[in-house]
């Protein structure tokens, strides 16, 4: 590259990112842009940070997967077999329904908190505390095995629902503290791959464990295996973090992360973050079309079983065999939506595409519903589960890239939040509406929200202002390979008049 060419494509970088990234330097990072002017003069040129990716990234990303899926394996495990634990419990559906609501109601109020104690404490401390929580809930649960003892098994679902506030906005947190930039999309679609199979997991066993008997003793016995596997596994996964999880590599894996920990934590101000976030007018339209696209889907999940006895009676086992091949295929459709990202770098193109697909999904699983024919519905609800649930990772990563160089735990945060007060206003409404007129009226129901979505989603602009920052970085270091310093700068140094123009 000439010295023309590199200092062009130098030019064109910071012109799109000059503005973003001094007005956040000035908000959190104050004097820093003093000091690294400073040592720049004295050294006569900037050296980019050393960066390193580490094999132990893989290692903390599946781990952070299996976690995950021990938790979100809980969310589902009473509403797929609602019908059964209504007669072992004596309770009605809307109480069931709540086994599953509780995830998204504790989410709500306590994810302010939590995402302040991650910027404070970082991503062990929030490690620790998810599998504590989660193992605690199991073992209550364990306890909770008898028809008078309601109150004691939807506590053991509350600690699990609180360890789940301190797990769903992780994805991308560990992501781009472990992962290069030409992996962070994929490292996130993992992540989030644990979460899925989870859910997957829960639709499949408990009809398994858990058959419709009539015997409460017997049928107390099978649910006390169900709840004492969970809690061996989780109790597994408490030990495995004490002694495995790492809070982040010695040397960052990319320039942006070097950036973002240069920041001094005394100049981080989280209150200040949430602000310019709300400030973000791209970022407030992604809040509400994931929370749509999320609350649609929990929808689904948490009503499946009710939906699937109504047309196919007496079909728990095939129920959930049905919520498996929705969020199996939703995993699918996750790695390939991961992969792509980190070759094209389309994130809202691909967000577009793939929501609008969800749209066409819902359309035709709603339409063949009440066939007759389960082998249909296997397969309409596999392609709704496809783009729905494969949608997840790509609303974390399309924020990250909108709100950067702001924390990835706020921003996930935020969109968790609007998914959650979707999810139980449309779990509640859905479920109303499927008793009184029927399960084709709920699904249309959720078609127009899905609908709304697609239209605010096209109307997002494309800022992707991390790939700009690590695109910057590059230019940098092509001009000092060439033995020039062009003035680039990667976050925070005021860009220096060229050699040529000296």
């Amino acid at each position: 590259m000439n010295e023309k060419e590199a200092l062009g494509d130098i030019k064109l970088i910071e012109n799109q990112t000059k503005a973003d990234l001094e007005n956040h330097v000035e908000l959190v990072a104050g004097d820093e842009v003093q000091r690294a002017d400073d040592q720049g003069q004295l050294s006569g040129h900037e050296e980019l940070s050393p960066t390193r990716l580490y094999k132990r990234r893989w290692i903390m990303v599946f781990m952070f997967s299996a976690y995950s899926l021990c938790n979100s394996y809980q969310w589902i495990q009473y509403g797929i077999i609602g019908n059964i634990f209504m007669k072992f419990y004596n309770v009605d559906a809307f109480t069931i329904d709540w086994m599953s609501m509780i995830y998204m109601l504790t989410y709500i109020p306590f994810i302010f908190p939590v995402t302040w104690l991650l910027d404070k404490k970082g991503l062990r401390v929030i490690a620790l505390v998810a599998t504590a929580l989660n193992c605690a809930g199991t073992w209550i649960k364990v306890a909770s095995v008898k028809p008078n003892l309601f109150a004691v098994t939807f506590l053991g679902q509350f600690c699990c629902s609180c360890a789940q506030v301190f797990i769903l906005g992780m994805p991308s947190r560990i992501a781009s503290v472990w992962f290069g930039s030409e992996e962070v999309s994929t490292a996130c679609s993992i992540g989030v791959f644990g979460n899925q199979l989870g859910i997957a997991i829960g639709f499949l066993v408990p009809p398994i464990l858990v058959p419709n008997v009539d015997d409460i003793d017997e049928l107390a016995h099978h649910i006390s295996i169900m709840f004492y596997i969970t809690a061996g596994v989780a109790t597994f996964l408490f030990i495995l973090v004490v002694f495995v999880f790492q809070e982040h590599p010695t040397l960052p894996p990319t320039q942006a992360q070097a950036t973002a920990r240069s920041i001094p934590p005394e100049q981080y101000s989280y209150i200040s973050s949430i602000l310019r976030l709300l400030r973000n007018k791209a970022f407030i339209l992604l809040i509400i079309t994931y929370g749509l696209n999320v609350g649609c889907f929990y929808a689904v999940g948490t009503l499946l079983n009710r939906m699937i006895i109504e047309h196919y009676p007496g079909e728990e086992v095939n129920a959930g065999r049905i919520g498996l091949t929705i969020v199996i295929a939703g995993m699918v459709g996750s790695l390939i939506c991961g992969i792509w990202l980190d070759k094209t770098k389309t994130y809202k193109q691909t967000t577009l595409s793939v929501y609008f697909m969800s749209l066409v999904g819902m359309i035709v699983y709603a339409a063949t519903l009440s066939l007759g024919h389960l082998w249909v519905v296997f397969i309409t609800a596999g392609a709704l589960g496809f783009f729905m649930t494969g949608y997840l990772p790509l609303g974390f990563e399309f924020a990250v890239e909108l709100t950067y160089p702001e924390s990835e735990g706020t921003s996930s945060g935020l969109l968790n939040c609007s998914a959650q007060v979707f999810g139980i206003i449309f779990t509640i409404c859905q479920g109303k509406i499927i008793d009184r007129f029927g399960t084709l009226a709920g699904n249309i129901f959720l078609c127009v929200f899905l609908l709304i979505g697609t239209i605010i989603t096209g109307l997002i602009k494309s800022d992707l202002k991390r790939q700009n920052a690590n695109q910057l970085a590059k230019a940098k270091e092509e001009g000092q390979r060439s033995g020039q310093d062009y003035g680039a700068t990667a976050l925070i140094s005021k860009p220096q008049t060229p050699p040529s123009q000296a």
